[in-house]
């Protein structure tokens, strides 16, 4: 037959490649140990990759190298504000956000995907993915028995459903989707909502299966979900995870193999060892779906983050990182563990277990099936030390924290804290801005925003306004503005001194202008949003004008009631007067929403000529409110781009009207917290293995090579405090893949975090040479 294939007409090979494409798919049923796909049980491995966290041309490479990795089938949210962002009556699905275009694509590569409508997402994502319209629909409450809530979501969830259905998308049409998911992790805030929770989350329930998709619902984390869906789990761990229902699948819907960052903390690693042990065990105990959340973290471009404070990378550490590379030797030790898995899947799927205690922290879990197939899972779950086992009259060496999977009882195969894959160091080679046609001597023009009122003032109030309230999200930034006037014989005019600003905010960020010079900044952070300004100013005799630039930086994307937390001054103090503390917050403030650079959209090529920019051969430094623009060639090569914003304040960026996304090269202050190594042994918690300590938490801005033209493209940067935009630089992402391709066979007890420290140990054991040069680069975990 293969002779006879190989010798078949090219169409007629193409319609077997289509077919199998567009048949694989059918009825999806399930019982307690599976979901059985057209009468035939699974073991499935998932990927999470979020559409509109990465761009349409990265999207087939993507998936192409989940599939490679051992995967077979791909998850993602359906984000609900990306589509009807300003509007119930509006919807867009264009760019990076052609759901459909993404999932034909998965099903083109012979991949199963699982769709998790929600709406609501958390992922943090910008107000957890419900469109910010929404919330001021009046009398509505989000993730509630609320009538406008339900009604809109109800909607969507039907517009979606309905499109899928329009596209022959569900598995019961012949498409790829096997899986939809309705609420996300909703169990862990029901309580606060009280009866209405409850009634609310048996009617997403219902409304679910009532849209009559032919696949099976599945709510995460959901600890009262009524038997017409699957309650699923979320956690680095889900081993132990037992359905509501006995006749359900065990499945995993999130196994996070790293952790999300914000803007000013370390950064957070996941062992690739324990990563692996983790997803073995699962399976070990009668797991039937695993899904990794992230297997491609992507990027939030634009204002897409939420947190607060969640940085523009959402790389997550995950398989393959934020360019589109494999991280390894993470995705190759995974690739690994997935052909294990495989070769145990008929058996698994096919008998029962039996448990062997094998010593106090060390056991065997059987499966045999009537065709005399036979397949253990050898655990050592002592997290300090190695072990020798006996199995079966044989002698196996199991590595703290780790488990050994033999397909035929006999031979381990792999075992999930030896690490055989080929490693990769990665650098980002900075490439210079090339002026177009050529020249390194980059013309930069530029535009300064007046600190405070541009134009007719939006309104005034003797008070202050919540910030969210105020913008509604349309732009990061509202300007709260006021004067004082100084008499002459003020002590601090005398004597040199300077009077104290202070200010009280709820999140997240400020400049603090007077007289139309920056006098300080301050802002909270990813755990607490809140801040105090306190800082020393500068005023004259007369009329000073006081103009503060509050700025969110991602909303709130999770928790109880999380649409009403606010942001926004709310007490303004200036200390040092004659007469004591002067309170300002019940003065006259005038407000203005947004930038006028924004409201002209000069970072767009349609808008860019809409102000008058100053050209410049030396670009000014540290100046604040400050618009940067220059037309550029592409980088050289065809390797993933970032730019390097390390010499700059805070901001946005944008390449040819494409939103970068805000950069923020903020240092982590969590010193003392990072290490030089990391232990795989023992639970995994986000705080375990930080790394990054005083350094930026986000450095380089990911810009897909897709958005640059072959010469004049567009860089238009954003700087509100100010930086040195001389400095900016595109840098390539490489990779060296085949640096360590002959150190395979490599165990090690610790994962080692910095480039040097590992390359140190490899030369001590004799694995590598002395010549492999470190670079910057991490070991990628």
């Amino acid at each position: 037959m293969r002779k006879k294939l190989s010798l078949m007409a090219p169409s007629l090979i193409f319609f077997f490649s289509l077919c199998f494409t567009l048949c694989f798919a059918g009825n999806v049923s399930y019982d307690s140990r599976s979901l059985i796909i057209n009468g035939e049980r699974k073991l499935l491995i998932s990927a999470a990759i979020h559409y509109p966290r990465s761009v349409p041309a990265m999207w087939p490479e993507l998936v192409k190298t989940a599939k490679e990795g051992g995967v077979d089938v791909i998850e993602t949210y359906v984000f609900w504000n990306v589509h009807q962002p300003t509007s119930p009556s509006e919807y867009h699905f264009d760019g990076r956000f052609d759901l459909v275009k993404f999932i034909k694509i998965v099903q083109g590569a012979g991949m199963y995907l699982i769709l998790r409508i929600g709406p609501f997402v958390a992922a943090e994502w910008n107000f957890g993915g419900i469109p910010v319209w929404l919330h001021y629909v009046n009398g509505t409450v989000f993730r509630t028995d609320n009538y406008n809530f339900k009604y809109y979501m109800e909607e969507f969830t039907t517009y979606i459903v309905n499109l899928m259905k329009k596209e022959k998308l569900f598995a019961s049409q012949g498409g790829p989707i096997i899986l939809s998911q309705v609420e996300n992790e909703y169990g862990f805030y029901e309580g606060a909502y009280g009866e209405g929770g409850k009634r609310y989350a048996a009617w997403a329930a219902q409304m679910a299966v009532s849209q009559n998709t032919g696949v099976p619902w599945i709510m995460c984390q959901q600890f009262d979900a009524p038997p017409s869906v699957i309650n699923t789990c979320n956690s680095f761990y889900c081993d132990q995870f037992k359905p509501i229902f006995p006749d359900k699948p065990k499945i995993w819907t999130e196994n996070w193999p790293g952790w999300f960052q914000t803007f000013g903390a370390p950064n957070p690693h996941r062992p690739a060892e324990d990563v692996a042990f983790s997803v073995a065990r699962f399976f070990q105990k009668g797991g039937s779906v695993q899904n990794y959340y992230m297997y491609h973290g992507g990027t939030n471009f634009g204002r897409t983050a939420g947190g607060p404070f969640i940085t523009t990378s959402y790389d997550y550490e995950a398989p393959i990182d934020e360019y589109g590379l494999p991280r390894l030797p993470k995705w190759g030790h995974l690739k690994e563990l997935h052909k294990a898995i495989k070769l145990c899947e008929h058996v698994v799927l096919n008998s029962k277990p039996v448990n062997l205690s094998l010593g106090p922290s060390h056991e065997a879990d059987i499966y045999a099936d009537a065709s005399g197939g036979c397949v253990a899972f050898l655990a050592n779950m002592d997290d300090k030390n190695d072990k020798t086992v006996e199995f079966r009259n044989v002698s196996y060496k199991l590595p703290a924290w780790s488990i050994s999977i033999l397909p035929d009882c006999k031979n381990v195969v792999y075992n999930t804290a030896k690490v055989t894959s080929q490693t990769a160091l990665v650098e980002m080679v900075p490439d210079n801005l090339q002026q177009e046609g050529g020249s390194k001597a980059i013309k930069w023009e530029v535009f300064v925003e007046k600190a405070g009122i541009w134009g007719e003032p939006d309104f005034m109030k003797n008070s202050f306004v919540d910030h969210i309230n105020t913008t509604k999200d349309t732009t990061d930034y509202l300007w709260y503005t006021t004067s004082i006037v100084v008499g002459e014989n003020e002590e601090f005019l005398k004597e040199g001194r300077h009077p104290v600003l202070l200010i009280e905010s709820m999140g997240h960020a400020l400049h603090a202008f007077v007289n139309q010079e920056l006098q300080g900044s301050a802002s909270g952070n990813g755990t607490h949003s809140p801040f105090t300004f306190k800082n020393p100013i500068s005023l004259k005799a007369g009329r000073n004008e006081i103009a503060l630039l509050s700025m969110t930086v991602g909303l709130q994307n999770a928790g109880s009631f999380y649409e009403w937390v606010g942001a926004g001054l709310t007490s303004v103090k200036i200390k040092g007067f004659n007469n004591g503390t002067v309170d300002l917050s019940h003065f006259n403030w005038i407000y203005k929403i947004g930038l006028q650079g924004e409201k002209l959209g000069i970072y767009k090529p349609e808008g860019v000529n809409s102000v008058s920019w100053v050209a410049t051969s030396e670009p000014p430094k540290k100046q604040p409110l400050t618009w940067y623009k220059a037309v550029l060639d592409p980088p050289a090569g065809n390797e993933p781009v970032g730019l390097d914003m390390l010499h700059m304040g805070k901001g946005l960026a944008w390449l040819n009207g494409e939103e970068i996304g805000r950069y923020w090269p903020r240092k982590s202050s969590a010193l003392g917290k990072c290490v030089t190594e990391c232990d795989y042994r023992g639970k995994f918690m986000p705080d375990k293995c930080l790394t990054g300590c005083g350094q930026p938490t986000q450095r380089w801005y990911h810009v897909p090579r897709s958005w640059f033209k072959p010469s004049g493209n567009l860089l238009v940067i954003f700087e509100e405090k100010g930086g040195d935009p001389e400095k900016i630089t595109f840098a390539r992402r490489k990779t060296s893949q085949h640096m360590f391709s002959h150190c395979r066979g490599l165990s090690l007890s610790r994962s080692k975090i910095i480039a040097g420290s590992w390359k140190q140990e490899l030369q001590y054991q004799g694995i590598c040479p002395s010549g492999v040069p470190p670079k910057m680069a991490l070991y990628q975990l």
